[in-house]
């Protein structure tokens, strides 16, 4: 599909590849607001996916490196599912979606796209929010910038 509107998009296709895991980098760099960031625990941090497949679309990680939920202790597990519900509380006040769509895919035939480092998905969606474009255009509509999202979504968070 073809976002209609994705202007941050023309970085990930023009820019060079990151080496190393990208999960690793952001949440070491300490810059929350330019790596969409929402929110750090002491096992795990939230933060937006920076190509979307839906406004609002984030990911709960945990900071150990590893690629298997037999991975992770009970405390990294009990955080990870805590950061879920509350983007869920957060997302529904802010951005009022009708539902969700939530997961993980474990290895890369599974459809992970960076299938050594867990992380959760959480999509907001709304009724509409996917209708003949994908279909017949092949086209996908971003109705809001992904800074604009990042910030309403913060001031809720806190």
């Amino acid at each position: 599909m073809k976002p209609s509107f994705a202007p941050w998009r023309l970085e990930f296709i023009l820019g060079e590849r990151e080496k190393g895991c990208v999960f690793c980098t952001r949440h070491k760099r300490k810059k929350d607001r330019d790596d969409l960031i929402l929110a750090r625990g002491k096992y795990s941090f939230v933060i937006m996916n920076k190509y979307p497949y839906n406004n609002g679309h984030l990911m709960v990680i945990p900071y150990k490196h590893v690629a298997s939920l037999t991975k992770l202790n009970g405390n990294e597990a009990k955080e990870i599912f805590g950061f879920l519900a509350k983007a869920e509380k957060v997302m529904t006040k802010a951005l009022k979606p009708h539902g969700f769509n939530g997961g993980l895919n474990l290895g890369r035939a599974a459809g992970a796209g960076i299938d050594d480092h867990i992380h959760f998905h959480l999509i907001p969606r709304w009724v509409g929010d996917t209708n003949f474009w994908p279909v017949v255009s092949e086209t996908k509509s971003m109705p809001q910038h992904l800074m604009t999202t990042y910030d309403i979504l913060k001031k809720h968070w806190r």
